[in-house]
C-alpha cells in the first residue's frame, strides 16, 4: 500500500490515480495520521455469482454422489 500526504496528492492527483487504477491502494495521511485510503473498485458480480452455490440434489441426495456410485468410484 502507498501512503502519501493530502498535500502531495492533491499535487499529484493523475499519478496517484493511475496508481489506483492499476489496482494499489493509497492511503492518505495528514498531519502524519491516516485519513482515508483510495482502492480500486471491484467490478460488480451478477446476482447469480454473489449467491453462494448449493449442490444440486434429487430426493435429498446430491446428484454428484449418485453419478460417482453408479460409476463405482
Amino acid at each position: 500500500m502507498r501512503e502519501t500526504t493530502f498535500t502531495e496528492l492533491r499535487n499529484h492527483a493523475k499519478a496517484f490515480f493511475d496508481l489506483v487504477e492499476a489496482g494499489e491502494t493509497v492511503r492518505v495521511l495528514r498531519n502524519g495520521r491516516p485519513i482515508a485510503e483510495i482502492h480500486p473498485i471491484r467490478a460488480e458480480l451478477p446476482s447469480w455469482k454473489r449467491r453462494p452455490a448449493r449442490p444440486l440434489a434429487i430426493g435429498g441426495e446430491e446428484i454428484s454422489r449418485l453419478i460417482l456410485d453408479e460409476r463405482g468410484e
